[in-house]
C-alpha cells in the first residue's frame, strides 16, 4: 500500500515535539489535566476527555458531554557540537494537537463514550545543510487513535470501562549527506521512507468511589503492534545499490501505559490528586525497514527503556463556576539520546483554570513550562567516513492549551 499522501498531510497536524514528553509519548489530552500536569487523571472524571484515560469514568457522567482540545507546544530544542557546524538551533518545529470526546450516558448502568486523539508522536527537522544529515535530517513518527469505549456502574463505589483502539500511524524519516569535496553542492539524499498502516488495540479501567470526595482509578492501554506500509528511496542497506520509490515495510511495537491515579477533597475549597504511570518502551525496538524480498534496506538503532511518569496537581474551588488549577511532573528518560530522538528528563510546571458560563457550557485554559535536562551523547554519523561525535542536546517546551465542554 502507498502512503496516501492527503491523509498524512492532516494527521500530521497531531504531532507533538518529542520536548514535552519522555521517548515521543503524548500527554495532551486536554486542557483541564494540563493545568494540574496530569495528576488524577485516571480518578477525577471532571469531563468527556477524561476518557482518554480511563473508560470506567465514564459511570460518573449523568448527561452526555463533548468535549473539544487544541494543544499548541512550542519546543525549543538545540543541539550542540564540538563547533558551529556540528550544532542545530530549533531542531523540533512546533505543532497543534487536537482531541475530541463524547460520553453518551445509557441508563444508570451503562455508558458509552467514543476518543479521537493521539498517545505518540514525535519530530525534528535539522537545516538541509547540516553536516551531520546522515544521522539527524528529519524524523516524524505520529499516531491517531479512534477509541469507543463502554463503562459499567457494579455498584455505588465500584466501576469498569474498557475500550477498543483503531490506530492510525505514519512515519517518515529522510537522510541526507554532503557531496565529497564540494560543500556548496545540495545533499545527496541517501534515505527518504514514508509509509503508513492501522493497527489495533485495546484499554481497560477501574473506579473505586470511597466518597463524594474521595477516589482511586487504575488503567490500561495494552501495547499494539505498529505495521506500516509504504516506500524507500536511496541507498539500499543491504546491496548498497541507490534505488527510487521501491516498496517496504517497517514494524515496531507501541507501548503499553499503566497508570494508577488518585483524587481527594480536602476541604470545600481545596483537593490534591496525584498519578502514576508505567511505560513499556523497551518494547518499540530500533526503526528498521524492509523490502518485499525482506532485506533489510533502513536501519536506524535506537535504545529505548522502560519509563516512569510521576505527576502531583491540585485544585482550588473558588467558586461554582470557577476552578484554579497547579501540577508538577516528573518524566524520565525513556531512550538514549540521538540527534533524531534527543530524549532526556523532564519537569512539568503547569497552571490552569476552568470556567463555567453555564450549567451545560464551560471552558478550560492551561500552560505549561516542561524543562529538560541536558545530556550528553555520543552517536555514530554514517557516511563514507563513519565517525563518532559527541553532542549535548538541551530541550525545553511552552504548552498552551484551550477545552470547551459542553453537556447536553
Amino acid at each position: 500500500m502507498r502512503i496516501n499522501k492527503v491523509a498524512f498531510a492532516v494527521i500530521t497536524l497531531m504531532t507533538a515535539s518529542q520536548v514535552n514528553a519522555a521517548g515521543f509519548q503524548i500527554n495532551e489530552h486536554s486542557a483541564s489535566g494540563l493545568g494540574r500536569a496530569f495528576a488524577g487523571e485516571a480518578a477525577i472524571g471532571d469531563d468527556a476527555a477524561s476518557l482518554a484515560r480511563n473508560p470506567a469514568l465514564m459511570a460518573t457522567f449523568e448527561r452526555a458531554q463533548l468535549s473539544v482540545v487544541g494543544t499548541y507546544v512550542v519546543p525549543d530544542v538545540n543541539i550542540t557540537g564540538s563547533n558551529d557546524k556540528n550544532s542545530a538551533q530549533d531542531v523540533a518545529p512546533a505543532a497543534v494537537v487536537p482531541s475530541m470526546y463524547y460520553i453518551q450516558p445509557i441508563n444508570e448502568q451503562w455508558a458509552f463514550g467514543l476518543a479521537m486523539y493521539s498517545n505518540f508522536g514525535t519530530g525534528t527537522e535539522y537545516a538541509d545543510d547540516y553536516v551531520n544529515n546522515t544521522a539527524a535530517g528529519s524524523t516524524h513518527i505520529v499516531s491517531a487513535t479512534f477509541n469507543p469505549n463502554i463503562s459499567y456502574r457494579i455498584n455505588e463505589q465500584f466501576s469498569i470501562g474498557a475500550g477498543v483502539s483503531a490506530i492510525y500511524t505514519t512515519a517518515e524519516l529522510k537522510r541526507s549527506m554532503p557531496v565529497p569535496f564540494s560543500p556548496n553542492s545540495p545533499q545527496i539524499t541517501v534515505a527518504d521512507m514514508e509509509g503508513d498502516g492501522i493497527n489495533f488495540g485495546w484499554n481497560i479501567g477501574a473506579l473505586y468511589e470511597v466518597n463524594e470526595n474521595n477516589r482511586f482509578g487504575i488503567s490500561y492501554k495494552h501495547s499494539s503492534e505498529m505495521e506500516l506500509e509504504g516506500t524507500f528511496s536511496g541507498q539500499h542497506a543491504t546491496t548498497g545499490a541507490f534505488v527510487n520509490d521501491i516498496d517496504g515495510t517497517m514494524d515496531n511495537t507501541l507501548p503499553s501505559i499503566l497508570e494508577l491515579s488518585g483524587y481527594h477533597k480536602l476541604t470545600d475549597k481545596f483537593a490534591v490528586s496525584y498519578s502514576w504511570q508505567y511505560i513499556t518502551w523497551s518494547d518499540f525496538g530500533n526503526i528498521v525497514a524492509h523490502d518485499l524480498e525482506g532485506n533489510e534496506v533502513l536501519r536506524k538503532n535506537e535504545n529505548f527503556n522502560n519509563s516512569n511518569r510521576y505527576s502531583i496537581g491540585t485544585e482550588y474551588y473558588v467558586t461554582e463556576g470557577l476552578t484554579l488549577r497547579a501540577g508538577y511532573a516528573y518524566d524520565e528518560q525513556a531512550a538514549e539520546s540521538t540527534l533524531s530522538i534527543p530524549d532526556s528528563d523532564r519537569q512539568w510546571y503547569t497552571a490552569g483554570m476552568t470556567y463555567k458560563i453555564t450549567t451545560s457550557l464551560s471552558f478550560d485554559l492551561a500552560a505549561a513550562f516542561v524543562a529538560g535536562k541536558e545530556v550528553t551523547f555520543e552517536e555514530e554519523i554514517p557516511g563514507l567516513f563513519p565517525t563518532d561525535k559527541t553532542f549535548s542536546s538541551k530541550g525545553d517546551a511552552w504548552l498552551y492549551s484551550a477545552q470547551l465542554n459542553y453537556s447536553f
